[in-house]
């Protein structure tokens, strides 16, 4: 009998050592299919230069979808559509627009309006210096304070231009421009953050005052709090950008604390809904620019500004998409291994950091899949989300209607069937390891799918939370979501949101390296013997819904 058990301990480790090496042929292949027949640069170009930027719901983002539609198709990639979610709002768009300084000399502007601007024709106008900056971030203080600020500036805004924000002067050059993680700085973000208790803050239905408070109160937070606490920052700041119009303002100039002469950080002015006016024309311009009208205005010199801005708006909102595509598994179809990046971008530059890089490098896994043809179990399906920029709202709107929602406490018969969802939205850095979000059961795993890209500097795993992407929608209903540490390069210094979020900026070496490092990583997870493993269902999402998907 002993000798019969040492047989079979035996033939089964020749078993697992037949597949581990079955399965390092394939990254093998993996990374050379990635690396001397990438077209990841290729998609870039086309996301950035040709179809850039993409603006949640633009014309620009539609032709930017079509465009992507036909690429996965031309690699085999079935199943791909654009799944229509919504309304998310009206759709606005640039044609034209121009801000110079007429007096006391003739200066061409760095300017860039903000999304969800109103038109306005070309008009000269003087400047009044009325900056508004709220001391806290208790909406009810906000509002006191505005409250203030319209009786001191009633009847003194009409046909003026509003420099509306405090001169702040930075300096350039204190940090580098452009980062790439040390040894040291890895070590420290695998280093597990000390315990802290939990939030006991009990307070009101407002932001505290107090910082330690406030950071308490949005952790004490649940998935509709927060909603209803970010429709309630909405309604505050549309309504005091309703006094301006109200007021018969022209225009609105707000400074980029974190641009310079090159470059503009331009966003949003406003919500995208229709339920709410269009902003007054609203622009932001270079500290450098904005500070010297400031400066001008505090003289008491005559300054004029021209400025026009021609957007077309629809007059209602409109539903938006998300792309999916899949490649079909074999004997484990039904479940599902996901990846994602968000497709949309801010309308300054070309939107290639954030997030073309993440849109091309997935689209170039689903190619290197498709064109090797490994064995895969599972199904691996691709996401571009729509509208990440306002909220993760396409992703959003994906699980809730595919895996669950978090505010109902309801999870799909779906539910069950996904495995693990992959995300890449931090800039062009190439990935440097993974964010765990605080699942424990994941670490052996990613450790053995990782290990063949180490000399590639994939090294490190940590277990702390990182915010601010489409992971989070899947994590709020109780699935594995990641996203992945990447080198910071210039993405927060230079890119990020800004005029500069061009194709320059990316590093062709890097994407082609996380091409590599996620479709290896695909692989693994569409073939690994058991799904991935799960942390507790949040309470709210233990009951299961009778929807069939």
């Amino acid at each position: 009998m002993k000798k019969i058990a040492v047989l079979l301990a035996g033939a089964l480790t020749l078993t697992l050592a037949a597949q581990e090496k079955g399965d390092l042929d394939v990254v093998h292949r993996i990374k050379h299919e990635a690396f001397e027949n990438s077209q990841v640069m290729d998609h870039l170009a086309f996301l950035t230069d040709r179809y850039g930027p993409r603006l949640a719901g633009s014309p620009e983002f539609n032709e930017a979808v079509e465009w992507a539609q036909k690429r996965l198709k031309s690699y085999g990639i079935a199943n791909v559509h654009a799944e229509s979610w919504g309304p998310f709002g009206r759709q606005w768009s640039v044609k034209h627009y121009a801000v110079e300084m007429t007096e006391p000399r003739y200066s061409n502007l760095n300017a860039m309006p903000l999304a969800w601007s109103d038109s306005v024709k070309q008009t000269t106008a003087d400047l009044v210096f009325a900056p508004f900056t709220a001391s806290s971030q208790n909406l009810k203080k906000t509002e006191e304070e505005f409250e203030k600020y319209k009786t001191l500036w009633r009847g003194k805004l009409r046909g003026k231009i509003v420099l509306y924000t405090k001169p702040v002067v930075s300096h350039v050059g204190e940090a580098a421009m452009l980062h790439r993680y040390t040894d040291a700085e890895l070590a420290d973000i695998a280093r597990s953050p000390a315990p802290e208790a939990t939030p006991k803050f009990k307070g009101g239905d407002d932001i505290p005052e107090d910082p330690k408070e406030a950071r308490e109160y949005n952790a004490s937070l649940n998935a509709s709090q927060r909603e209803a606490l970010n429709e309630r920052r909405t309604d505050a700041a549309q309504k005091r950008l309703t006094f301006f119009r109200e007021e018969g303002a022209v225009a609105m100039l707000v400074e980029d604390g974190r641009s310079h002469e090159a470059m503009v950080f331009a966003e949003s002015s406003g919500s995208p809904k229709a339920k709410y006016p269009l902003s007054v024309p609203q622009f932001k311009i270079t500290e450098e620019h904005y500070n010297r009208l400031a400066r001008l205005v505090e003289m008491k010199e005559p300054v004029k500004v021209r400025l026009d801005l021609e957007a077309t708006v629809s007059p209602t909102d409109l539903n938006t998409v998300n792309i999916l595509g899949e490649i079909p598994g074999g004997s484990k179809r039904d479940e599902i291994v996901m990846i994602g990046a968000h497709f949309d971008s801010w309308h300054g530059g070309t939107g290639a950091t954030d997030n073309a890089a993440g849109s091309a490098v997935m689209i170039e896994a689903m190619r290197i899949l498709s064109v090797l043809k490994p064995k895969l179990d599972r199904t691996v399906r691709i996401a571009l989300w729509g509208s990440e920029e306002q909220g993760l709202l396409g992703s959003k709107a994906y699980v809730k209607e595919h895996f669950g929602d978090p505010s109902k406490g309801l999870v799909t018969s779906q539910h069950a069937k996904q495995s693990v969802y992959f995300n890449l939205d931090n800039g062009s850095g190439k990935i440097r390891g993974v964010y765990l979000q605080g699942h424990d059961a994941a670490r052996p795993i990613l450790e053995k799918w990782m290990a063949p890209f180490r000399d590639l500097g994939v090294t490190t795993l940590s277990i702390r939370d990182t915010g601010g992407t489409d992971h989070l929608s899947y994590d709020a209903v109780g699935l594995p979501g990641f996203q992945f540490i990447q080198d910071p390069l210039d993405y927060s210094t230079i890119t990020h949101h800004s005029s500069m979020d061009t194709y320059d900026h990316m590093m062709p070496a890097d994407v082609m390296q996380a091409s590599a490092v996620i479709a290896a990583m695909v692989y693994q997870a569409a073939n690994a013997p058991e799904m991935f493993p799960r942390k507790p269902l949040p309470e709210k999402e233990a009951a299961v819904s009778s929807k069939q998907q």
